[in-house]
């Protein structure tokens, strides 16, 4: 997801003002203490559900592994702390999308620009009822973004771009999440840095998925955006507290109450952006991992949210006989 983001920064730079970091309510800490708890409980469930930084080690490889988050954050500067002893002792630094691949993703963008936009069909005010597109337009005049640029974009590009709320723009704008720190720090030490993927991954999974699901997305990201400051609020505090699977579980209680929304439509949505978006992605992870790690120690880091659940890449590392130790951060 990081490298979507660098190229929706792109489309900031040259369109949008800058904002500052989002400011709000923490929505999981604002519920009843009792669904708190039992959403800890479901989130619980989940392998590996807490824990931000790891060990993993199989005879003399030693994998170490930080989840991240994409985003600025004061908060970034303790773990780089934490996290610069493990950087001078790697040899390798796996990251989802490093400098080459954002280099080329931008490179195809320039040379084909018909993977964000879609001149073939209908424009999206013609697709979308007018009041849908009343809403989506708001919403992208928010990000600086004037509608006729976006009425051709793809729809599950702009369900990306509505996923960072306007207060966020700065904080996405100026790259320096976690990932974009440790790459810094890798170059400023001379170490390598390689992608766990290709850069055009997410590409492949956005452009495989039905277009009634795409619009369904941008459709779910408007329901939320009065409260769009709120959410990301929420999500960095639960990163920050180590708690990345009780994210997913508050999005899955939220979507529930989308207008629309049964329990077995929010159960198939999230199934198939799990299976597409984590499940896929963490697997083709694992030989990358331990190809790198038979050449020495290594950092990996990569979203959070791919750490827990029974196909989450700690879980899958224990499959393939590493030892697993969670690590204090701050």
């Amino acid at each position: 997801m990081r490298i979507l983001l660098a190229s929706i920064a792109a489309v900031f730079a040259l369109a949008g003002p800058v904002w500052g970091q989002c400011s709000g309510q923490n929505l999981i800490a604002a519920l009843p203490v009792a669904e708190q708890a039992a959403l800890r409980e479901t989130a619980g469930l989940a392998p590996y559900a807490t824990g931000n930084f790891w060990r993993a080690s199989r005879g003399a490889q030693v994998v170490h592994l930080i989840g991240t988050y994409h985003l600025d954050d004061p908060r970034h500067a303790p773990v780089m702390a934490t996290l610069a002893p493990v950087l001078a002792a790697a040899t390798t630094l796996l990251v989802e999308a490093g400098p080459a691949e954002q280099a080329a993703l931008k490179a195809r963008i320039s040379r084909e620009p018909q993977l964000l936009i879609d001149n073939s069909g209908p424009t999206l005010p013609e697709i979308l009822s007018k009041p849908e597109w009343d809403r989506l337009a708001e919403a992208l005049r928010a990000r600086g973004i004037p509608p006729f640029m976006a009425a051709k974009f793809r729809p599950w590009y702009l369900s990306v771009v509505l996923a960072v709320p306007p207060c966020n723009l700065a904080a996405m704008a100026g790259a320096n999440g976690l990932d974009e720190r440790l790459i810094a720090a890798a170059a400023a030490r001379d170490l390598p840095v390689a992608a766990l993927e290709p850069y055009d991954t997410l590409f492949g999974i956005f452009d495989a998925m039905p277009l009634p699901e795409q619009l369904g997305m941008i459709t779910s990201a408007l329901a939320m955006e009065a409260r769009s400051g709120d959410f990301s609020v929420t999500l960095a505090d639960a990163y920050f507290a180590g708690e990345g699977r009780l994210i997913w579980e508050f999005m899955r209680r939220e979507t529930l109450l989308l207008p629309g929304y049964t329990p077995a439509r929010a159960e198939r949505e999230f199934a198939s952006m799990e299976a597409a978006m984590m499940t896929a992605r963490n697997r083709a992870w694992i030989p990358v991992i331990e190809a790198a790690a038979a050449r020495g120690p290594v950092l990996a880091a990569f979203g959070a949210l791919h750490l827990s659940g029974d196909q989450g890449v700690l879980a899958l590392l224990a499959a393939r006989g590493f030892t697993l130790k969670p690590l204090p951060v701050p």
